[in-house]
C-alpha cells in the first residue's frame, strides 16, 4: 500500500481525487471522484437577510489560520466523521507548509464557527466546517469567499452539495465541467495571504463590497 503523504495528497487533489476516511477509529482510507460535485461560485454567494443580520453581531469577528488544529478538531467532532487521526496529521503537515488554511469564527473570545481546506493555484478545496452558534459556519464561508475573491482564486470545491450549501448559492456541475475549471484554475497565481493572516475584518463590509453577492 502506497503511504500517503502531503505530496501525494497535493497529487490527488490536482487530479480531481480527495480522500475521505470511513469513521474517526477506521485506518482505511478511501478515495473520491465524485460524478457530480459541489462547487460555489465565487461571484454567486447568497447572503440573506438573515445572515446580514447575524454578522452584525456585536464581538463577532473572523480570522483566517489562527488556530488550524483547534478547528479541524472541531470538525471531526461529531457522532459520524471521515476524519481520522491519519487525515487529521496529514492536513496539519499540509498547513505547516502553506497548503491548508482554516477560517475561525469568533464570538468574543470563544470559537463558534470554521472551516478548513487546501490551496493549489488558484484553486480552493473546501474539506469541511462546523458550527457552535446558529450561522457560525455560514459566516465563516463568507469569510473564505471574501478572501478568495481579493486573493484571485477562480475555483471554490465544495465536494458534495448539501442544502446548507445550496441555499448559500452552491450548485452541482459534472466532473467533465469540474475537471474543466480545475484544469483552469492550477496553473494560475492566487494569494490567500492577500489579507494578512492575523487580519480581523468586517464581514458585513466585505460581503458587499469585495465580494458579488446576491442579497435576498
Amino acid at each position: 500500500m502506497t503511504e500517503l503523504t502531503p505530496r501525494l495528497l497535493l497529487s490527488a487533489y490536482a487530479s480531481g481525487v480527495f480522500p475521505m476516511a470511513e469513521s474517526a477509529e477506521s485506518s482505511e482510507i478511501f478515495w473520491f471522484n465524485p460524478e457530480m460535485r459541489g462547487v460555489m461560485p465565487l461571484g454567486g454567494l447568497h447572503v440573506s437577510r438573515s445572515l446580514r443580520k447575524a454578522m452584525r453581531a456585536r464581538g463577532l469577528k473572523v480570522t483566517a489560520n489562527q488556530c488550524f488544529s483547534d478547528v479541524m478538531a472541531a470538525c471531526a467532532d461529531r457522532e459520524e466523521t471521515w476524519i481520522n487521526p491519519e487525515i487529521t496529521a496529514l492536513y496539519t503537515e499540509l498547513h505547516e507548509v502553506g497548503h491548508a488554511h482554516s477560517i475561525e469564527v469568533w464570538q468574543g473570545s470563544d470559537l463558534v464557527g470554521g472551516l478548513y481546506g487546501v490551496s493549489l493555484g488558484a484553486a480552493f478545496f473546501g474539506e469541511s466546517m462546523f458550527s457552535h452558534q446558529s450561522n457560525a459556519s455560514k459566516i465563516a464561508l463568507v469569510g473564505l469567499v471574501a478572501r478568495l475573491n481579493l486573493g484571485s482564486f477562480k475555483l471554490l470545491d465544495m465536494q458534495f452539495l448539501t442544502p446548507h450549501l445550496a441555499s448559500l448559492g452552491g450548485v452541482e456541475i459534472s466532473q467533465k465541467d469540474y475537471q474543466n475549471q480545475l484544469e483552469a484554475a492550477l496553473p494560475l497565481k492566487a494569494d490567500f495571504y492577500r489579507l494578512k493572516a492575523t487580519d480581523t475584518y468586517s464581514l458585513l463590509a466585505l460581503s458587499v463590497s469585495q465580494v458579488s453577492t446576491q442579497i435576498s
